[in-house]
């Protein structure tokens, strides 16, 4: 999953008890198609390799997205004006975290793979107390981010001491995605008063260029059997569908749900992904997997203060 890196501050905090059933509808497709990236990676990655795969599903999404949006008033200008900028999101919420992604996804599945990277907020808040001045830690972030992290833990312990045969290395590896993901959150805050839909397609436009010459010659793709007709039906999925389809889907949800109720859809991806897992990849997930996919649920609910936690008060 790749949210956008969106300027919420000004989009309206609606609360999701006012959302409408068809604002619940897009919403539980959104989490169902970002779920569903992680089920097409980890078909994909079997017969095209991880830095090929992302060159793939960046270059077909930002072709995608600038059909869609390449005639809005002064698109391309905007583009040109914040190219050295988009070129560092792309880097930071395409390039770097698909990348990682996939590369763990050759070794573990869709479900555990979705659950690592819900931690995504929980490392942007991280990053953004450590490196802004305008975010302020609370008790409720501040617990949040201790049941998301101990969730963690519980995922990544067993391997980490050899107590299961999946290694470690994958795990990490989409760890370091959820950070990356992170650190994009806090470098997109730069582009307020920028159509999301122009950040969209400048950062896939962008991590595209970077991505060509790596998978050139790190996998040089010429050489790469054709892979069979799921994978690239797979493929195709990944890029139109649970990367360019799901921008729009989202900046349209995000318009009428407000940041408050589209943030939802963290809790939504890692359902989907295991239920699809699950049917049609014959994954199954432990008892401590599902304990640490329920202790980072309770902590994003904390973190975002949906448990309305309140500090006593005084008599």
């Amino acid at each position: 999953m790749s949210r956008p890196a969106s300027s919420p501050s000004s989009v309206p905090a609606i609360s999701p008890a006012s959302m409408d059933l068809a604002t619940w509808g897009m919403l539980i497709a959104l989490g169902m198609i970002w779920g569903g990236s992680f089920f097409f990676a980890r078909v994909a990655v079997q017969h095209i390799p991880p830095i090929t795969l992302v060159l793939l599903r960046v270059v077909l999404a930002a072709i995608a997205l600038h059909l869609a949006f390449g005639r809005m008033p002064g698109f391309y200008r905007t583009l040109r004006a914040r190219a050295p900028e988009l070129l560092v999101l792309g880097i930071l919420n395409n390039a770097i975290p698909f990348t990682l992604i996939f590369a763990g996804q050759t070794v573990i599945g869709a479900g555990l793979a979705s659950i690592l990277n819900a931690t995504t907020p929980l490392w942007t808040v991280l990053i953004a107390q450590a490196f802004t001045e305008d975010e302020k830690i609370t008790a409720a972030k501040l617990l949040g981010c201790g049941l998301g992290l101990a969730g963690t833990i519980l995922l990544i312990g067993p391997a980490a001491f050899d107590r299961t045969d999946t290694p470690v290395w994958p795990m990490l590896a989409v760890i370091g995605a959820a950070m990356s993901y992170g650190c994009a959150a806090t470098w997109g805050k730069r582009f307020r008063g920028v159509p999301p839909r122009m950040v969209a397609t400048g950062q896939l436009t962008a991590s595209s260029l970077v991505m060509l010459p790596l998978a050139l010659v790190v996998d040089a793709p010429w050489t790469l059997p054709l892979p069979p007709l799921d994978v690239i039906l797979a493929t195709l999925a990944l890029a139109l569908l649970s990367t360019a389809f799901a921008y729009v889907l989202f900046f349209r949800i995000l318009s009428r749900a407000g940041a408050t109720g589209t943030s939802l859809v963290t809790l939504l991806v890692p359902p989907a992904a295991i239920l699809l897992g699950v049917l049609f990849l014959g994954e199954n997930l432990s008892i401590t997997e599902l304990a640490g996919l329920a202790l980072i649920a309770v902590g994003l609910l904390t973190l975002d203060n949906r448990l309305r936690l309140r500090r006593p008060q005084a008599a």
